[in-house]
């Protein structure tokens, strides 16, 4: 069932642009990147403080096999794991440009000691060699890896829950319709490494869902940075056109997983948020959603990240549960009662 909570509840008000909330408009990549690299080392710290020591931490696994950061993972495991555990796969944000799994080490580590096994992933981002096609194909190398090894950590590989914030919950978002729609993972010619209903479910912070926001007269983003996803940065082709198969929103008719959505009036990408709620609700496809009111100072673009918070907190509580709820292990193995679960080194 769909769960909506604004809080606290307002009486609705005059609609407003993006840059009307934010007080950004048109920014363009180089000023974000900038921003991004200058906030990355502060928040390494700020949002690792008082780390979490009821969880283990196996750090910077290659999951391709060419020693780049790029292709580093972390995966974090609740101690005194009994039985095989779901596995959330997550995406850190950055505008797709910049960023990094680091700071969201305890955002991580929350998670995990919540009863799953948490995988914190890098990725190649947009550059002069790489743009989106590299971003899904390292995701799709990450589900392989997956696939192949977590159960060497205590998780169960067909019950996989992807998430992300904002860029990384794009990417997130993508995968999963490529594994569900045939004609997406051919448009980026991919094969999807993992079976669809090994897909339980998908958690979106902040996420940009739905590219046709990026020519919303106000909108944070110059389309500069539609551009930069674009292979050979769009040259020829119709930029419209192109959002559409980078538009999450665009490929829901064959199938999407349960979806947990998180977002606030203070968001960049609430209005993008919006229609991809909207967009699965006339579906009738299944989606939870937590929403914050402009009156949650605290609730910003990615503001689920800092665990500080009570609006995270709340995240995380509503987090747990819908994993628990799409992700739960079959019951011929619940019967079976819990045994003792090998750990990778």
């Amino acid at each position: 069932m769909s769960q909506t909570l604004i809080a606290p509840l307002h009486a609705p008000a005059a609609p407003r642009t993006p840059s009307q909330w934010t007080g950004l408009s048109r920014v363009p990549v180089w000023a974000w990147r900038a921003l991004m690299t200058r906030l990355e080392s502060g928040e390494l710290h700020k949002f690792n403080a008082e780390p979490i020591d009821t969880v283990d931490y196996h750090l910077d696994i290659d999951y391709v096999g060419d020693g780049i950061r790029d292709h580093k993972l972390d995966v974090l495991v609740p101690h005194d794991l009994t039985a095989p555990l779901p596995v959330y796969v997550y995406f850190h944000g950055g505008g797709w440009t910049s960023g990094d799994k680091a700071p969201l080490t305890k955002y991580a580590a929350s998670q995990a000691q919540d009863g799953m096994v948490v995988v914190n992933v890098n990725y190649r981002m947009a550059s002069r060699l790489n743009d989106f096609t590299h971003m899904l194909e390292d995701g799709h190398s990450v589900l392989d890896w997956v696939s192949r090894n977590i159960a060497e950590f205590g998780g169960d590989a067909t019950r996989i829950v992807l998430g992300g914030d904002s860029a990384g919950g794009h990417i997130a978002a993508l995968l999963t319709a490529t594994a569900y729609d045939d004609d997406l993972a051919a448009h980026y010619d991919i094969r999807p490494q993992i079976d669809k209903q090994h897909l339980r479910g998908l958690v979106q912070h902040c996420s940009m869902a739905d590219f046709s926001v990026i020519f919303d007269r106000g909108f944070i983003l110059s389309r500069n940075f539609l551009r930069m996803l674009l292979p050979g940065r769009g040259r020829g082709q119709s930029l419209k056109a192109a959002a559409r198969f980078l538009s999450p929103i665009e490929w829901l008719d064959k199938g999407f997983p349960p979806v947990f959505l998180t977002t606030s009036e203070r968001d960049f990408f609430y209005q993008s948020n919006m229609n991809f709620v909207e967009a699965m609700r006339r579906r009738a496809l299944p989606i939870d959603t937590l929403i914050y009111s402009r009156d949650r100072v605290n609730a910003k673009h990615t503001w689920q990240q800092d665990a500080k918070h009570p609006e995270s907190q709340e995240v995380y509580r509503r987090l747990g549960a819908f994993v628990r709820r799409v992700a739960a292990a079959p019951a011929a193995a619940l019967s079976t009662g819990a045994h003792p679960v090998a750990m990778a080194a």
